[in-house]
């Protein structure tokens, strides 16, 4: 059997300006976290709660498409959510929509701690070692959301942009995006665009560099050959929304 490892790069030395990293690519509990188990039907750790479906493949279709490297981690958020700051209270989740996570109920301080030491924190190193290696990176992040959350009313939307106040590269992605009247577009949707500590927050916002978070709806992008459609559609329009940007640079 071959050792845990908490985060796959795919592509390291492409020369593109984009860095795309997934930070919900996988499902995976690592055998030290409760024997490689968090004690939930696989029903439960194949939904949203426990990664985002679709979002790796569409990820690495991205990353050939615009040469680009590609990184994506390898533990569910229900382990440890690398989205998050370390210090956010929904960095370990014990309920996520409306599903108890039995091999969180009882972490405390250590294991949350080894969980950060093992996982989350590779995972950044990882990220970073692959921005700073690179002259003005861009950094794009890829995640996909469920059309619909327990209780709650059905999402309307296709894709989402999510920003802050950088918006300098949301902007132009949006217009560009609504421009396709197939689309059902969001600015800051299905969620708000920062989370203080977040993955953007943590290597774009901190450094002031271009960025950009993309939602799709998983439904949309469930089958390697949806993923491929996805990055066959977004990738001119991220191509183009960046040359924009860039000639509004000082």
């Amino acid at each position: 059997m071959s050792a845990y490892h908490p985060f796959e790069i795919t592509g390291e030395n492409r020369p593109g300006p984009w860095v795309i990293g997934c930070d919900h690519a996988e499902n995976t509990v690592p055998p030290f976290v409760g024997g490689g188990t968090l004690d939930l039907p696989a029903g439960e750790m194949s939904r949203h709660i426990a990664y985002d479906v679709g979002a790796k493949g569409l990820s690495l279709k991205l990353g050939e498409l615009l040469n680009a490297p590609v990184i994506c981690s390898n533990f569910s958020r229900l382990v440890i959510d690398p989205n998050r700051g370390e210090q956010d209270p929904t960095l370990l989740m014990r309920l996520y929509d409306g599903t108890i996570i039995p091999g969180n109920r009882h972490a405390g301080a250590d294991e949350r701690e080894e969980r950060l030491e093992r996982c989350y924190r590779p995972y950044h190193e990882a990220l970073s070692g692959l921005l700073a290696a690179r002259d003005a990176p861009v950094l794009l992040t890829v995640h996909s959301f469920t059309p619909q959350l327990a209780g709650r009313p059905p999402r309307p939307w296709h894709v989402g942009v999510l920003h802050a106040k950088d918006r300098r590269l949301a902007d132009p992605l949006l217009e560009l995006l609504s421009h396709d009247s197939t689309l059902c577009v969001g600015r800051n949707e299905p969620y708000g665009g920062h989370l203080p500590g977040d993955t953007i927050d943590k290597h774009a916002i901190a450094q002031g560099r271009l960025n950009a978070l993309i939602e799709v709806r998983n439904d949309l992008i469930a089958t390697p050959e949806q993923q491929a459609e996805w990055a066959r559609r977004l990738a001119p329009v991220l191509t183009q929304a960046l040359a924009a940007t860039l000639e509004k640079e000082p």
